[in-house]
């Protein structure tokens, strides 16, 4: 038995007690401020997003107050460190004295998802009612469990947070290694040939527009419902149609928008008129090494409009592609492939290590948060962590 399990035999033997959250906290929508209000600095302003709107030179919340973003993110919860102004679509929530507001802030952090679940996702913006919060039903344990309860979860998320801190900075240098690394590789300088620009000769030099043709995009809104996943400047467009625009391995180029997101497909898709995709000489050029060779390309630079960033056709065909033997292009794409696996791939490596650090912590802290319906606290919860803690008090 843990001592959190021996505090609650020996503080609530009948059980711990559950309350609407109406019952025990207040909640206040904060007062608005315009876009033109905010300052360079200041004080947060928090809003509806999961970030700041921006600063002011005044508070109305001090620090340490829990939030629930009302509209935007509707649902999101989270505990301000410092004073800050809370705008009108900001939630503040005051726990009353048979509350600790930090475990509060956990019980409620706990129930992100249900929280997002009940937000109006009809609505534009998203938004969430403020009677929807109220009747959230809390545990409610002695003051002195939420207490350790707090405490422990608070050692446990500073052992994430820097953890999760150590893997992101080894992961970013990573992801700077690979660009070095596929930058270099698809140089083709010769620095002993008299300087970086001068091109090896064992390479050719093509145009684009001499091994790929550039198509154009379609609207998809009269094709019928179906399994291809339509794609604009953005990527995925969450819609999918019964017909496709192209089925050989290929690489999309935004004319609009985002004009450095590039995509690299080898599945049937739709794509609408923000994005070109590539009808790509395989004789000539692998369509996996074109798609890294273009990462390498300062897209932006060619854009012809300096406000909305787009790239036109005539643009695109100039650019110098290096073509070395399809082996060594095969080379080349194979030693990518197994760095971009490495630095990006969420399903190995340091990217799956820091997501498995968050399960871990959001496990973690479910377990020490779950009591059954009847009130009985589920027992040796926190013995699942896989770091201890010494909660023992001797």
């Amino acid at each position: 038995m843990t001592y959190i399990d021996e505090l609650i035999k020996d503080n609530c033997p009948n059980g711990v007690e559950w309350k609407e959250l109406g019952e025990v906290c207040e909640i206040q929508r904060g007062v608005r401020i315009t876009k033109k209000q905010l300052l360079p600095s200041g004080y947060p302003v928090v809003s509806g997003g999961t970030g700041y709107m921006g600063y002011t030179d005044n508070y109305n919340r001090e620090a340490e107050t829990i939030t629930i973003a009302q509209y935007g993110v509707a649902g999101y919860v989270n505990i301000q460190k410092e004073k800050f102004w809370a705008n009108d679509v900001c939630f503040s929530v005051y726990p009353k004295d048979i509350l600790v507001n930090k475990y509060l802030y956990y019980v409620l952090a706990n129930k992100q998802e249900y929280l997002y679940s009940i937000s109006n996702r009809t609505a534009v913006p998203y938004s969430i009612s403020k009677d929807k919060i109220l009747k959230i039903k809390i545990p409610i344990p002695p003051l002195k469990i939420q207490e350790e309860i707090v405490q422990i979860l608070d050692k446990f998320t500073e052992y994430v947070t820097e953890l999760t801190a150590e893997l992101t900075a080894e992961l970013t240098l990573r992801q700077k290694q690979y660009s070095y690394f596929r930058d270099k590789l698809l140089s083709f300088d010769d620095e002993s040939m008299g300087g970086a620009n001068n091109k090896v000769y064992t390479v050719q030099w093509k145009t684009l527009g001499e091994v790929a043709r550039l198509k154009n995009g379609r609207d998809w809104k009269s094709l019928p419902s179906g399994e291809v996943p339509v794609y604009g400047s953005g990527g995925e467009m969450g819609e999918f149609v019964s017909d496709y625009a192209y089925d050989k391995p290929t690489v999309l180029i935004p004319r609009k928008g985002s004009i450095s997101n590039l995509f690299y497909l080898d599945k049937p898709f739709w794509n609408v008129d923000t994005i070109y995709y590539t009808e790509i000489d395989d004789s000539q050029m692998m369509p996996r090494y074109f798609y890294y060779y273009l990462t390498t390309v300062d897209l932006e630079r060619l854009s012809t409009n300096p406000t909305r960033p787009s790239l036109t056709q005539a643009i695109l065909d100039k650019i110098e592609i290096p073509l070395p033997s399809l082996a060594i292009q095969s080379r080349i794409v194979q030693a990518l492939d197994n760095f971009d696996t490495v630095c990006n791939d969420l399903n190995i490596g340091l990217p799956k290590e820091i997501e498995l650090r968050q399960k871990q912590y959001d496990f973690f802290r479910d377990q020490l948060l779950t009591f059954t319906a009847e009130g009985v606290y589920t027992d040796s919860t926190v013995q699942y962590s896989t770091v201890q803690y010494s909660t023992d008090k001797t």
